[in-house]
């Protein structure tokens, strides 16, 4: 077992070369009125009011980071920074490790990755760290307050001890959704007091400490503006009880003063409203994260449903349960972005045609949706994307009654997908793929993800048992797709699909929608409507499945030997596929070991195109298939013993995948980081835009101006000492 003697440090830098890149936005937001522009503003500030939430969803000590960061750069400009530094001792390659760290942070919110989970430390020793604090301004005006959050989060900011290297739960890793002390047995007897009572995880944390009796009991706290008991019956099921033997309270409060700031913002933002869905929704947003009823946000998102075609769209609240080890407790998230028109018509062609291609997909046409409820599906330009990270499309909102019987809407993040780093290098292809994989990742990529989104995460049927006994498929009739047996599984009406799949819902999920782009990618009707034919469609095909299997083999560098876990949904999914398509052997895929240029073990992915068609479509279809009737079934126990089985990572393969992963883990290259843009008010009320370089010192400059004065400070500051007792 690595101790953090000699483990390998270089996997938890992130180096200064790290591509950095501006989410562009100017030309669209030029374009929008006056109102519109106010409108957008302050659902940004709600976004990012919110946003500081990841910083106590990710690690103890990231909050205190924060503070500390904010305090260093407030105080005095980047340049005369290193100028200190550079005089206290410090290489300018040392203060650029430091100003690169601090970029980092902010980019993901925490001092662990968005995308991998792992943690990031500075590229420099503890005492050159020390100097350069103790040489800036803010430690020449305030010494004592420095001193306290150096001596709160000094060690944690390099620590690599076993637990400290990768969020997860218990011994597995570090999780703030829930108190240090909490293991899965805890997780999983939440899960169940919760499904009794009817609460949804999605914006609640679980603490646990020992009561005035000496016995550990349970706190289920609910984000809200509100703290204490509930006025009237608001359905929050706030109060002490008993289950299972043991003491759960449920309580409110979670985050208060930020939640009070989104509320406040996204009120402001309504009197901008274009119409009676934008205003309700907003409404509906603001009581829900006031009172921490999550049934009013449910509402917000049945309105949000019903905007059609906004121009300036807009998402927020607790969303994704990837980052919760256990898979059911949402990340703090708000996007606001501006319509791309243009590319918006291609996706308004898929899904005027999705009722074409749906049932090109390998399931009974009972295992569908009884009525495909067409969405929404507009490429936009992000303005302000506050979460620990940004996709490249959205499939929203996540709940199941919702999604199922009433709707959804799709957005593919434009500006995200065009932001390419010049010159950057491409890994594990061999030459002959490389300039066409280098043309045709973006456009492949922008069809991967409309089918992804659409026709991935808007298919299939939830079997369902509701709470009067009726069953929404006919359970005398329908057989089991892969047995041919009656279903003898499905969700009660209490269930969700993450409370049903715990652990592995989220790439299962991943996994399933990855595959219907593969496999519908095929079609040259749908290919058409992204304006590619003949030869050029199949070049297209070719690089999206090409990029599948390179990023399975890179899917390596985010699993965990040591706890034998995956920190990246995406990524687990791409690796399983990589298992299935080489699994149909044939040379559809094959991995060859060789020596690179530079002398050192490498590697390369070879597809053979001419087999995708045959061997590759029937090897994605019958696996796609089988995710399919696991998910509508609920059957649990047969999708994680296929889903496990296919995400072993050993050497017992002809691949020898442990061992490739060192390979990968040689060769990785650095995440991209965006710089976002800000907007402001000018003296005549109106907003405009403020742009940043493209550098660490343009992030850094950005979240200086994004928190202007000591508000959000303090308010980070009270919160993280309400919060501290239950992980030290």
């Amino acid at each position: 077992m690595a101790t953090e003697q000699n483990i390998d440090r270089s996997q938890f830098l992130i180096p200064n070369e790290v591509p950095i890149v501006p989410l562009e936005c100017k030309k669209a937001f030029q374009e929008l009125t006056s109102e519109e522009k106010k409108y957008a503003h302050y659902l940004a500030r709600a976004s990012w009011s919110g946003g500081l939430i990841c910083l106590f969803q990710t690690s103890p000590e990231s909050p205190v980071i924060y503070l500390l960061l904010q305090k260093l750069f407030k105080t005095e400009p980047v340049g005369a920074l290193k100028e200190k530094a550079v005089k206290a001792g410090l290489t300018e390659n040392e203060f650029q490790a430091f100003l690169t760290y601090a970029a980092a942070f902010f980019s993901n919110l925490g001092n662990y990755k968005s995308f991998g989970d792992t943690k990031f430390i500075p590229d420099l020793p503890k005492d050159k760290l020390l100097s350069l604090l103790k040489a800036s301004a803010a430690y020449a005006s305030d010494p004592s307050y420095l001193d306290e959050l150096i001596s709160r989060c000094g060690d944690a900011i390099l620590t690599l001890s076993k637990k400290t290297q990768q969020l997860g739960l218990g011994d597995d890793g570090i999780s703030t959704y829930f108190s240090g002390n909490c293991t899965m047995a805890d997780a999983e007897l939440a899960k169940r007091f919760m499904l009794e009572k009817k609460i949804d995880a999605y914006n609640t944390r679980l603490f646990k400490s020992k009561g005035a009796d000496g016995k550990f009991e349970y706190e289920v706290r609910l984000a809200s503006a509100q703290t204490g008991a509930a006025d009237g019956d608001n359905n929050l099921k706030l109060g002490s009880y008993d289950f299972e033997g043991v003491k759960v309270n449920v309580t409110r409060g979670d985050y208060g003063p930020l939640m009070k700031m989104v509320s406040d913002n996204l009120l402001k933002a309504k009197e901008y409203g274009a119409n009676e869905h934008e205003v309700k929704m907003l409404q509906l947003y603001a009581s829900s994260f006031t009172t921490g009823l999550l049934q009013d946000h449910m509402d917000g998102s049945r309105s949000w449903i019903k905007d059609k075609g906004p121009i300036v769209e807009h998402y927020i609240g607790f969303i994704e349960t990837y980052r919760d080890p256990f898979g059911m407790r949402g990340e703090w998230e708000g996007f606001v972005s501006i319509v791309n028109k243009q590319m918006s018509a291609k996706f308004g062609q898929l899904v005027e045609n999705a009722e074409r291609f749906l049932p090109l997909l390998p399931w009974p046409k009972d295992y569908e949706k009884d009525v495909f409820l067409k969405p929404d599906f507009t490429s936009l330009e992000v303005l302000s994307y506050a979460s620990s990270g940004i996709p490249a499309g959205i499939n929203i909102p996540n709940y199941d009654d919702i999604r199922q019987s009433e709707g959804f809407k799709n957005v593919s993040l434009g500006n995200v997908l065009s932001a390419h780093t010049k010159d950057q290098k491409i890994t594990f292809l061999k030459e002959a793929d490389k300039e066409l994989y280098s043309n045709l990742k973006g456009p492949s990529f922008e069809v991967q993800v409309g089918l992804h989104e659409l026709l991935g995460h808007g298919s299939g049927k939830l079997f369902i048992q509701d709470e009067k006994q009726n069953f929404n498929f006919d359970i005398e009739n329908v057989k089991h797709a892969e047995t041919g047996e009656k279903i003898k599984s499905w969700y009660l009406s209490s269930d969700t699909y993450d409370s049903k799949f715990p652990v592995i819902g989220s790439s299962y999920e991943e996994c399933r929608a990855e595959c219907v782009g593969l496999y519908l990618c095929l079609s040259r009707d749908i290919l058409k409507i992204f304006g590619h034919e003949g030869s050029a469609a199949e070049d297209i095909f070719y690089i999206n499945w090409l990029n599948m299997v390179r990023a399975g083999l890179l899917a390596l560098e985010f699993y965990t030997p040591e706890t034998r876990t995956w920190r990246q949904a995406h990524m687990q999914a791409r690796y399983v596929i990589l298992r299935v398509l080489l699994e149909a052997g044939k040379g559809l895929v094959t991995i060859e070991r060789d020596t690179g240029e530079d002398g050192r073990p490498d590697a390369t992915v070879l597809l053979d195109r001419q087999k995708i068609e045959t061997g590759g479509k029937e090897a994605i279809e019958k696996f796609l298939r089988k995710l399919q009737v696991f998910k509508s079934t609920g059957d649990y126990d047969s999708a994680r013993a296929m889903y496990d089985g296919y995400s072993a990572v050993n050497d017992d393969t002809a691949e020898q995948f442990l061992s490739l992963r060192q390979v990968v883990l040689s060769r990785k290259l650095p995440r991209r980081m965006f710089v976002q843009v800000n907007t402001t008010t000018d003296a005549e009320g109106e907003i405009v835009l403020q742009e940043y370089e493209a550098t660490a010192a343009g992030i850094v400059q950005s979240f200086v101006e994004r928190f202007p004065g000591t508000e959000y400070e303090q308010i980070v500051k009270e919160l993280w000492e309400k919060d501290r007792k239950h992980f030290y």
